[in-house]
């Protein structure tokens, strides 16, 4: 409901790569089945491990302009560009993206069946999360170092009592919106209609 898109790439150093990092790294799964504790503790060996890491950040007013999909596709694209060499093969999670000059593949479930994309999505959310934490002390009462800009009862009884902050995504469709009047739809072009 709230805070940016982030998506990551992650290259990894297969040179540098030895067995301590393939034991460190063999927890590496959907960042949604870690606990905070264990994706913090899996951020840095991963760029350890890694060649290169791109990271991209959307704001929520360009995600209401373009449309979360839309986003989402160009936020990979670029990630991807970033870290793509010369005979890789680039892997997203679930889409196909735009010609990136390089082999790539849609990896449907990628972040459980692949180790690079399970990291992208590691880095990804944990640089998200602590985002929030942090707008959280910008923008206090909304429960952001909490619930991280999630659906939740309380994100929701926050939004009721005190509104929207400029993190907030307009286009997402909530109940706590609807009852303030603030649901908007996204044509199919990307582009915001009135509320």
């Amino acid at each position: 409901m709230a805070g940016p898109l982030v998506a990551a790439a992650v290259l990894f150093d297969y040179q540098r790569i030895g067995l301590r990092e393939i034991r460190e790294l063999s927890r590496l799964d959907d960042s949604k089945v870690h606990s905070a504790g264990v994706r913090d503790e899996l951020f840095p060996k991963i760029i350890g491990a890694a060649k290169s890491v791109a990271v991209g950040t959307y704001s929520p007013a360009g995600i209401d302009n373009r449309g979360l999909h839309k986003t989402n596709l160009l936020a990979l694209y670029n990630c991807l560009k970033q870290v793509a060499v010369d005979g890789c093969v680039c892997l997203a999670d679930g889409y196909e993206l735009p010609d990136l000059g390089f082999k790539q593949r849609a990896v449907v479930d990628g972040d459980a069946r692949s180790a690079a994309i399970a990291a992208a999505s590691i880095i990804a959310k944990v640089t998200r999360d602590r985002y929030m934490r942090r707008a959280d002390e910008l923008h206090p009462g909304w429960g952001f170092a909490d619930h991280v800009g999630y659906s939740t009862a309380e994100h929701r009884a926050a939004i009721e009592l005190k509104g929207i902050s400029p993190l907030h995504r307009l286009s997402f469709r909530s109940v706590a919106y609807k009852k303030l009047s603030l649901v908007q739809e996204v044509d199919t072009v990307g582009g915001r209609k009135a509320a």
